[in-house]
């Protein structure tokens, strides 16, 4: 039977049964005897499983058989829910994780059997893992150098590379296991890795790589992997050639011992257990469906009314939409300069503007997904932060249903699990801190999402430390970023979006001040290159809060459209407050720069014609059109020739070619088939 035709719905149902794993066995934690919880919990292991099973991913299957039984015990009461077993399950998730990304990138589940969790499993089916787990735990405390001198050592194997060792030995080869470390300032760690490849395989023959090869092709890796080779050479010089690659910091290696007897005998048993259950598993897999679907109806009378629709297809029905747009735009344009053009052909088009506008709507909602997929995952990592660094905290969540772009949500996951981790880190504050300032034992951590206009708002927030902004000012100063004089003059708030740059991200942890900013430089490009942008306010004494503001949709938006030195631009509306007529005189110089003073506000004036490097074509002694702009809360103010209106336009982007221009965020073609550039005020305030 082939299976291949189903991979995508696996890896769809196998996600959202992780998904519901990892909520539900956090309530777990909360409500050990929670029947429902536990019903939903078995019901998911089950299903996975099946699937599992009909797949034909045994390893996947093992494991989830093993905790199927544990959620089955518990369901009858004849096990307790510990803190020891939801550690173990939760290490059972991740393993699953795993399998699921293995299975993505090469339709093969890998070869980690994950012998040690299912031995863990049973133990707490024979009753003695409540005892064990704890002592377990305190081995790896006594032994970490080992583990992170030996990380090869943690790899095992299926039956087909034990057969290869075998034989390997047969004809008196060694099998030789390399942990190779890149060094930290290394930047092409991918083109580094495939050195040490070409400079191993000159001396050995590559088995086993961790991660694998595509991974490390990818640089999804941080500074360390894994071979297991098999060579007539001595290790020693094995070693020696991977060193021989620059910008390798350290290669380390041992000879691997493997019963491959023994292992072959027990393989083969799992492989008949397997068989023996398969045909119950493709039941499982076609019956559990619709059974799951009673089940639902039973409790809410909600019929699934959703379909699964591929990203790539949306975007070709976007693109058709966007053509739609540039075509009206011409339409438009023609009636316009056509000598009595016919109130006919007027009324055609108003009717075409209102179905482009309504169709184009319908596309967005399509595309719009709730945050709640990304941020899912979130408090589990909490809890795990929370174990890691002793420290008391707990995560509130709201607005877990509000609505992004896909494309949005697909890269906003990484941002917001660095502002998390650094809350947790170094927002919140040690017990015996909070004690001494009378806080509560608890650290709270806050993340808000909600729609402000054609932007979604997502906050991050805790109750801890806030930030120091003299010992930041300090820092800057130490690290070259500003100068002493540059640092008397600063605002708190520009002192404080000193943390972005570039500079501080590469401190390393001396003080709480450079853990806070490290890797914020990479926070905010990605949030930008979203067209978004991120901004901090903070108290010392009582916590910070980081805003990140995101456009709904990065595809078509509202522009107004002006003219600087003959040629055409377009300014989103979204971060457009006003327009306003400005008399030369009004234009006041601070510290050499031109401000203009506004109901009570002195805003900056920025002239494009300058920036962009165009002769204006206006005299410097008629008034300015200036179109106020808004970053967060700055203000200031683009200086234009001329304006020509609103209008509805499709952003094209420009490619890598000039990424380099951050003023630019894309292109638009206008009604008469004119190019016209489109302006980011955030890049330019």
């Amino acid at each position: 039977m082939d299976v291949n035709q189903y991979l995508e719905i696996f890896l769809d149902e196998t996600k959202e049964h992780l998904e519901s794993l990892n909520a539900q066995i956090l309530n777990l934690e909360q409500t050990p005897d929670d029947a429902d919880t536990i019903n939903e919990i078995f019901r998911a292991a089950h299903s996975l499983k099946g699937m599992a099973g009909t797949m034909g991913y045994k390893r996947m299957q093992a494991l989830t058989h093993d905790m199927e039984n544990v959620f089955s015990e518990i369901r009858n009461g004849s096990i307790k829910v510990n803190s020891n077993m939801i550690d173990t399950l939760f290490q059972c998730l991740d393993a699953l994780e795993e399998y699921t990304n293995n299975i993505q990138a090469s339709a093969d589940e890998g070869t980690n059997d994950n012998q040690a969790l299912i031995n863990q499993l049973n133990e707490y089916l024979n009753g003695g893992g409540a005892q064990e787990a704890p002592l377990k735990a305190a081995e790896k405390e006594a032994a970490p150098a080992d583990a992170e001198a030996a990380k090869w050592k943690e790899i095992s194997f299926g039956e087909h590379e034990k057969h290869v060792f075998s034989e390997a030995k047969k004809e008196g080869k060694q099998v030789y296991g390399m942990d190779i470390r890149v060094q930290e300032t290394c930047i092409l760690k991918a083109a580094r890795a495939f050195l040490v490849y070409k400079a191993v395989e000159e001396k050995a023959e590559i088995v086993v790589c961790n991660p694998s090869a595509q991974d490390i092709e990818d640089e999804k890796f941080d500074l360390e992997f894994s071979l297991i080779v098999i060579s007539e050479n001595p290790l020693d010089q094995i070693i020696a050639a991977a060193k021989n690659v620059s910008e390798i910091e350290s290669v380390t290696g041992g000879v691997v011992d493997i019963d491959t007897s023994e292992a072959a005998a027990a393989e083969t048993e799992a492989e008949v257990e397997a068989e023996e259950t398969r045909p119950a598993a493709v039941a499982a897999q076609t019956t559990g469906a619709p059974a799951k679907q009673a089940e639902k109806k039973s409790g809410k009378p909600v019929v699934n009314r959703t379909v699964r629709v591929d990203i790539e297809k949306l975007d070709v029905l976007m693109n058709l939409v966007s053509e739609l747009i540039i075509a009206k735009n011409s339409l438009v344009s023609a009636s316009s300069t056509e000598i009595g053009a016919g109130s006919g052909v007027n009324e055609h088009i108003e009717y075409l503007e209102s179905v482009t506008t309504n169709l184009h709507e319908s596309v967005m909602k399509v595309r719009m997904v709730p945050i709640e997929s990304v941020v899912n995952k979130f408090p589990r990592m909490i809890r795990d932060l929370s174990k890691k660094l002793n420290k008391k905290m707990e995560l509130y969540m709201s607005g877990e249903e509000t609505e992004l772009d896909r494309t949005v949500v697909d890269e906003i996951g990484d941002p917001l699990m660095h502002l998390l981790r650094n809350s947790a880190d170094h927002g919140l504050e040690s017990a015996e801190v909070r004690a001494q300032r009378g806080k509560p034992a608890v650290g709270s951590i806050f993340l808000d999402a909600y729609q402000d206009g054609n932007n979604v708002v997502i906050e991050v927030r805790d109750d801890g430390n806030g930030i120091d902004v003299e010992a930041v000012k300090a820092k800057a100063i130490e690290r070259g970023v500003i100068t002493p004089e540059q640092g008397d003059s600063m605002s708190e708030k520009d002192i404080i979006n000193l943390l972005f740059h570039a500079g501080f991200s590469t401190a390393k942890q001396i003080s709480d001040v450079s853990g806070r900013g490290v890797g914020l430089d990479v926070v905010k490009s990605k949030i930008e290159s979203l067209s978004g942008d991120v901004e901090v306010k903070s108290k010392l004494g009582e916590g910070s809060t980081w805003i990140i503001r995101l456009p709904l949709t990065l595809a078509i938006i509202q522009a107004l459209m002006v003219i600087v030195g003959g040629e055409k631009y377009a300014i989103s509306l979204g971060s457009i407050q006003t327009i306003e007529d400005i008399s030369p005189s009004d234009i006041k110089l601070v510290q050499n720069s031109e401000v203009i003073h506004l109901r009570g506000t002195v805003i900056p004036i920025i002239r494009l014609n300058k920036e962009l490097d165009i002769e204006s074509s206006k005299s410097p002694d008629e008034n300015m059109v200036v179109v106020i702009v808004k970053k967060g809360e700055k203000l200031a103010g683009l200086v234009v020739d001329e304006l020509i209106g609103q209008q509805e336009i499709v952003i094209k982007s420009l490619g890598k070619y000039i990424s380099k221009c951050k003023i630019i965020s894309g292109a638009t073609i206008l009604g008469d088939g004119e190019v016209a550039l489109i302006l980011d005020a955030n890049a330019l305030i």
